[in-house]
């Protein structure tokens, strides 16, 4: 079975590289020459652990290639995936710019029976408009079909997520295009992952309904920190309290500065207003785009109370990314709290473990430094945004020599409060 997957992002790359380790040939395409030069010398353009080796093995093994020569890898294959990006248009709807363009590029160079396969996040109703868009373009008069196939990956574990993923969805309008979907996922049988046999339409909306709930429990949880510090009440425990509820379960039950990342704020912002494009105002899904911004706006002020004021005052931040083991920088509460403290007339110096190159073209006036010691040397005070495991184990005797002011404001909650206040740092969580 040949494969083709057009868009070598992180889902399309991610997609096409595990495909390949399943067995299968695979031909990545894409337009950026640059981008598909450097694949094929098996560097990986962003950074995800582990995925950078899987595309050097396969392609040593031949069954991952890269190419830009859209034609030819549709003609070679019975399946094509659609994996290019869907951002947020100027009025909160998935601008499909990019996916009406492929659809077109794969009507023009159809010349046999192919499923045609919308693995990017897209709206109910993108698979009867891909369908129409290849019917008119045809070229061949062929049969084909189209089928949504969503990816659920979260960025850090993607390979992981794919490899042993906890549920595949397939939303298909015929049983021949069910029958290949099911056949290419045929090794994860072994492992009894579920299947979802659906119809396009429903597919689709998995993948958004799938994103809307898990950013409502982030909301969620925010809110009853930012009570819990009114009440005296820990937040943690009783976010353990409410985890061990199997109704609730204990995942994105973990107060922070709110959510991020290419996928909750986009695909949140695109069902409101899919919604309100058919007349419903989807309540909760609007208020947890509000409570996510406004949560942003807390930190800033929790941050100003605690050390008095931001002005002409130096801030080590800790972590730019909008989660751990990612470079990811995209709508990463970090950058908007960084921005937010240079306006109020802060300096920064920051520091990231993986997303310092992509930071410093949003932010060139942070000064960016080489590790954590170098990034809390003369501070008024060091945030941690972003919770990557070597921040779990800073040696904070060591960096109460460094800082001009002992002063720990977590907005991740790693540190232990009264172990921080021993030993003599002003400290400041969330929710607790």
């Amino acid at each position: 079975m040949n494969i083709c997957v057009v868009g070598v992002g992180y889902v399309g790359l991610v997609t096409g590289t595990c495909f390949a380790e399943f067995g299968v040939d695979v031909v990545c395409v894409d337009k950026d020459e640059a981008r598909i030069n450097s694949l094929l010398e098996g560097t990986v353009p962003f950074f995800e652990p582990g995925l950078e080796e899987l595309v050097k093995k396969n392609l040593r093994e031949g069954r991952l290639k890269f190419t830009t020569d859209l034609g030819k890898a549709i003609a070679d294959a019975l399946l094509v995936f659609i994996a290019v990006g869907t951002p947020l248009g100027n009025q909160g709807e998935a601008d499909l710019q990019a996916v009406r363009e492929v659809a077109a590029s794969i009507g023009q160079c159809l010349n046999g029976y192919k499923v045609i396969v919308t693995k990017s996040t897209v709206p109910v109703g993108t698979g009867e408009m891909i369908k129409e868009i290849i019917k008119s373009n045809q070229n061949y008069q062929c049969q084909f079909d189209v089928a949504s196939n969503p990816e659920f990956l979260r960025e850090g574990s993607a390979v992981e997520d794919f490899m042993r993923p906890n549920r595949v969805v397939i939303g298909a309008g015929s049983d021949q295009a069910l029958a290949i979907l099911k056949d290419l996922y045929r090794p994860l049988y072994l492992i009894e992952t579920p299947f979802v046999m659906t119809n396009v339409q429903t597919a689709e909306m998995i993948k958004y309904a799938s994103n809307a709930f898990l950013a409502t429990k982030i909301s969620f949880i925010n809110e009853m920190a930012n009570l819990c510090e009114r009440l005296n009440v820990d937040i943690h425990h009783v976010a353990k309290g409410m985890g061990l509820d199997g109704r609730i379960g204990s995942k994105f039950l973990h107060p922070g500065p709110g959510f991020g990342g290419s996928c909750f704020p986009k695909d949140t912002a695109a069902l409101s207003r899919l919604a309100a494009d058919k007349g419903y105002d989807f309540q909760i899904v609007r208020t947890v785009i509000q409570v996510n911004e406004k949560q942003r706006r807390l930190m800033v002020e929790k941050i100003e109370k605690t050390m008095g004021q931001v002005k002409d005052k130096v801030i080590g931040i800790l972590g730019l990314s909008f989660k751990p083991n990612t470079d990811d920088v995209r709508e990463s509460p970090a950058i908007h709290i960084i921005k937010e403290l240079l306006a109020r007339g802060a300096k920064v110096q920051a520091y990231d473990p993986a997303a310092m190159p992509a930071a410093s073209k949003m932010l060139p006036e942070v000064t960016y430094c080489q590790n954590t010691h170098e990034t809390v040397r003369d501070t008024d005070a060091v945030v941690i945004v972003t919770e990557w495991n070597q921040f779990r184990n800073i040696q904070w005797d060591r960096v109460k020599a460094l800082v001009k002011s002992p002063v720990v404001i977590d907005l991740r909650n790693v540190c232990e409060p009264a172990k921080m206040r021993q030993m003599g740092f002003i400290y400041a969580g969330v929710g607790r």
